[in-house]
């Protein structure tokens, strides 16, 4: 087995999208969030943020670009823009305070579950994680972009599914800790 070089493609775009979250909230907050040409390029610095999440691991699996490194930083990357957007969103009054805290209690919480059982194993990221985070992406997207009200009842609902897949995703994230520890310490 060769050694993955640090400086990757794949590390290289997961730097990148944490480097674009300031540059997001910046520009999210541009004439106190209400300008639209702001709005647009947030929305946009937020669409390629998201959009390298997806290419920076096809890259590291396809290529075998996997570092430990990147194990680290993707995570950290996606939480810190979701988180972003959320928060910038609710301190513009946009966004329920109460939809931002649900997302990110789930986020920190999964996070500490991971560590708790790490020496047992590894729970990889299952089918329903990455739907919720394709729907919080979209989401949040249709937030961000200045669309006219009647759209609104589309971006609730978006929303609205996008919690309920989190609190189910995290839920079951649970469920699967226990059982991996249970089945480590009893054999």
């Amino acid at each position: 087995m060769t050694d993955v070089p640090l400086l990757n493609i794949a590390n290289v775009l997961t730097v990148l999208r944490i480097a674009l979250v300031p540059v997001f909230l910046a520009a999210l907050f541009v004439g106190d969030g209400h300008d639209t040409s702001w709005r647009l390029g947030a929305t946009a610095i937020f669409a390629v943020a998201a959009i390298t999440d997806r290419i920076d691991g096809q890259l590291a699996r396809k290529y075998g670009l996997v570092t430990d490194f990147g194990k680290m930083a993707d995570p950290i990357a996606d939480k810190a823009l979701i988180g972003a957007a959320l928060v910038g969103l609710s301190m513009l009054g946009e966004l329920s305070w109460w939809v931002t805290v649900i997302i990110a209690v789930r986020e920190i919480g999964i996070t500490a579950v991971r560590f708790a059982v790490i020496r047992h194993g590894v729970i990889p990221a299952g089918r329903g994680g990455k739907v919720k985070t394709l729907v919080q992406t979209f989401a949040i997207g249709v937030y961000l972009c200045p669309l006219p009200s009647v759209v609104d009842p589309v971006a609730v609902a978006l929303m609205a599914l996008a919690v309920l897949l989190t609190v189910y995703t995290g839920l079951d994230y649970v469920v699967q800790a226990v059982r991996l520890r249970r089945g480590v310490s009893s054999t």
